[in-house]
């Protein structure tokens, strides 16, 4: 008899609020002492490394904003930024969400929990926000670390933009904020893909590994001639779209593109996990989520997402081909010199000029196509020409061109000496770094109304 009320009263207890299961389960995964030192991590690391690189004479000039470190702090986010979307926001997913369901596998407490809980429906949302926050709390290091040892190294002062125009100080920092912001897209989408695999794979180690892998072939596919309907279907063109804000305009139409992506792989995901989190066998020990469930419910429903996404963002975007094409590359390449040329001049305390004076143009070919030159590749060769106030003849530039499939590119001058010949340039108050040497740019991949 009392074994009988013992077992009604257990049936009629209240369920635990997803509340209260939220902060059980945010202890469980910050007990465990790698995401301590994850956090830690992120915390720590980003400021010692930009406080020590920005004290450096060598600088990375081949990442983005890299050559920019000694003359504003608000160079050095950007730079953690560009390796955060390429390594750290995939390694971090990984270690968070692809083992917030596998390590109950391992451990074997699924029944204890389901006891105490006594709802799975609970239970998956309170581990999916636990896991949520702590991703959060680590990207949120990452920004916050990397931003404050550039600008207790080197300063809060203005930013050259990709184009070369410059930034101030205020704007520089508004806009390395919404860049952060727009990496949570994708790392969002990373994060639902490793909930999928800490379900699906259980306690296999593949669970853990699926983010990093995931981003990895997505890094492999930017890095290959795709067209560039494919480029913005995966989910991970958002960690490389960012830097289209720090043009004038701001090219936005792959940022938010390449975001929405991101969101809709994320609800898919998560919903996936969900439906197959439900539909598990707890009372079955040898069931630890391995089977041909893997397939059915991971990996055919995100390919049909990725076959209905590159049709869907081709007819809305109305991108075609690699969208690197020759007059794109030569308005880039102008609009950057144009800008940089100002302020060279102003190094050099030459009468000032402003770019409609300048009237720089560029003409490009790529290897030995000169007309109607498109696609990535390092052959691209420019011929810039600019005018100045009261001088008949034009002055002219050379530069190699890098084009990646991504459309930035890096420009390295090859002549004249007096332009760009030359790392340093001499000014009044000594030498400093000569912004026409090498610089970066980026082409905007969509159509525009200029063409």
């Amino acid at each position: 008899m009392t074994a009988t009320l013992t077992a009604d009263r257990a049936v009629r207890a209240p369920r635990v609020p997803v509340g209260r299961g939220y902060r059980f389960e945010l202890v469980k995964v910050v007990s465990q002492w790698r995401i301590r030192l994850l956090v830690l991590a992120c915390w720590i690391a980003p400021a010692v490394f930009v406080a020590g690189v920005s004290q450096q004479s060598t600088l990375p000039v081949d990442t983005l904003f890299g050559r920019w470190m000694l003359a504003t702090g608000w160079a050095g986010p950007l730079v953690i930024l560009g390796f955060a979307g390429t390594w750290a926001l995939p390694l971090l997913t990984s270690l968070v969400a692809g083992d917030v369901f596998a390590s109950e596998d391992r451990l074997g407490t699924w029944r204890h929990l389901l006891v105490a809980v006594r709802s799975p429906r609970r239970i998956f949302v309170a581990k999916a926000l636990a896991s949520l926050t702590v991703i959060l709390v680590l990207v949120a290091g990452l920004a916050c670390s990397s931003a404050v040892g550039g600008l207790l190294t080197v300063g809060h002062r203005p930013l050259v933009g990709l184009d070369g125009h410059l930034l101030s100080a205020s704007d520089a920092a508004g806009k390395v904020l919404l860049a952060w912001a727009c990496v949570l897209g994708p790392t969002l989408a990373l994060a639902a893909i490793g909930l999928l695999g800490s379900v699906v794979l259980g306690r296999s180690p593949m669970g853990l590994l699926l983010p990093a892998l995931v981003a990895l072939a997505m890094q492999l596919a930017q890095m290959l001639p795709l067209p560039v309907a494919v480029r913005l279907a995966l989910p991970g063109y958002a960690f490389i779209a960012w830097n289209g804000l720090f043009a004038e305009p701001a090219q936005l139409g792959p940022l938010v593109i390449g975001i929405a992506v991101s969101l809709v792989w994320a609800v898919v995901a998560t919903a996936l996990a969900y439906l197959l989190f439900l539909r598990r066998d707890f009372t079955n020990l040898t069931d630890d989520g391995l089977g041909h469930r893997a397939l059915t419910l991971g990996v055919v429903p995100l390919a049909g997402l990725l076959a209905v996404s590159v049709p869907v963002v081709a007819a809305a975007s109305g991108a075609s081909g690699s969208g690197i094409e020759q007059d794109k590359v030569e308005r880039s390449v102008a609009t950057a010199f144009a800008h940089l040329y100002r302020m060279q001049t102003g190094q050099l305390h030459r009468p000032a000029v402003t770019e409609a004076q300048v009237r720089a143009s560029a003409a490009c070919h790529k290897g030995n196509v000169t007309a109607d030159a498109r696609g990535p590749g390092n052959d691209w060769r420019c011929v810039v020409s600019w005018h100045l106030p009261g001088v008949e003849a034009p002055g002219t530039a050379i530069y190699q061109l890098d084009v990646t499939a991504d459309g930035r590119f890096m420009a390295d001058g090859d002549g004249p000496k007096e332009v760009n010949g030359y790392f340093l340039v001499r000014t009044p108050i000594g030498d400093a770094p000569n912004p026409l040497w090498q610089f970066d740019g980026n082409v905007e991949l969509l159509p525009t109304s200029k063409g």
